[in-house]
């Protein structure tokens, strides 16, 4: 990525942003992991309770990138064809015609996902990672950019399936989003109940295709790379890297989709932030969001009250994030 064109990129998505903020409020954390899922082609994966304007933000995005926006209310009596679509048999032709189902959409919100049983969820396994849908033997592809946000309710439990781990796998990112402030809420109350805000629409889907491409273009350094290889792979063997007294506490560590979203995040990130290299704190900033629902903890470490947020924060202080030149300062100085 051209240094020259990074300040252009960074103005054009707080453009975007400042759009979405006009209609939510606060949430600050949230909106930057929707954007840095939404350069790297990743899908996101929400946990917060009902009203914390999950769904409005969504919508609203996809309005000011002009963009085609789709949600599935996910129920225990959906069927995978309510999600992809099905074949229609026409009495008058005696012809077979495809149905496209709701994923066909730029952005695309799961609402409640774990609501439906493993076969509905599995339905967005190949969508999510090809980027198509299967019909009868027929491919069909999704539009392009194609972004899947589900989200989870954590406070009802009863009538939920647990999402498979090859579900959760492909998820680039779980956020955890909490209730706003009393001066963020205070502005929320003014604005639903006051005059209905119009979004503008400052970018297209093109566009948004082109900040993607140049997103992949973004440097990342060696050493950082390799941080985030070190990070995952302590998640699968703590005691190789010195850390015996978490190993007991985890059944499954990150698989290298972890370590890929790591480096792809950190560029996004850093294309967030204006720059066309990526720094350490890109990735330690995501490290928590990106291996939070790919560590899976043992009876004992469940026995014993532990989060894998509090696992990962040991393995992030005891794995020091790269302190040497990065090649491009090198390069500068």
């Amino acid at each position: 990525m051209d240094q020259n064109a990074a300040p252009e990129t960074a103005q054009l998505m707080e453009q975007i942003l400042y759009e979405v903020k006009r209609v939510v409020v606060g949430q600050d954390r949230f909106l930057e992991r929707v954007m840095v899922a939404m350069l790297a082609q990743g899908h996101l994966l929400v946990e917060g309770v009902p009203g914390l304007a999950k769904t409005l933000t969504v919508k609203t995005l996809a309005s000011v990138v002009q963009g085609r926006f789709k949600r599935i209310q996910f129920t225990p009596d959906l069927v995978p064809a309510d999600l992809v679509g099905t074949r229609i048999y026409n009495q008058k032709t005696g012809d077979f015609s495809t149905s496209l189902g709701p994923v066909f959409a730029n952005l695309l919100l799961a609402d409640e996902i774990n609501r439906a049983p493993a076969k509905v969820q599995s339905a967005l396994l190949e969508v999510m990672q090809e980027r198509q849908v299967t019909i009868a033997g027929e491919s069909h592809k999704v539009p392009s950019p194609f972004l899947v946000m589900a989200t989870q309710n954590p406070i009802e439990t009863e009538g939920t399936y647990p999402l498979p781990e090859a579900q959760v796998d492909r998820f680039m990112m779980k956020v955890m989003v909490d209730y706003p402030t009393d001066e963020e809420e205070y502005v929320i109350v003014e604005r639903v109940t006051g005059p209905a805000v119009q979004v503008n629409a400052v970018a297209t889907t093109d566009q948004l295709a082109v900040l993607q491409a140049q997103c992949r273009q973004v440097y990342v350094d060696p050493s950082l790379v390799q941080y985030a290889v070190k990070l995952v792979s302590a998640t699968r063997t703590p005691e190789k890297h010195g850390l015996k007294d978490v190993a007991r506490f985890i059944t499954f560590g990150a698989s290298p989709r972890a370590t890929i979203g790591l480096v792809e995040g950190a560029r996004a990130l850093a294309m967030l932030r204006g720059r066309s290299y990526a720094l350490p704190e890109d990735m330690t900033d995501l490290v928590p969001d990106v291996l939070r629902h790919r560590v899976v903890l043992s009876y004992e470490g469940l026995s014993e009250g532990l989060s894998s947020d509090s696992l990962i924060a040991r393995i992030m202080k005891h794995i020091a994030p790269p302190a040497r030149p990065l090649e491009h300062e090198k390069r500068a100085a």
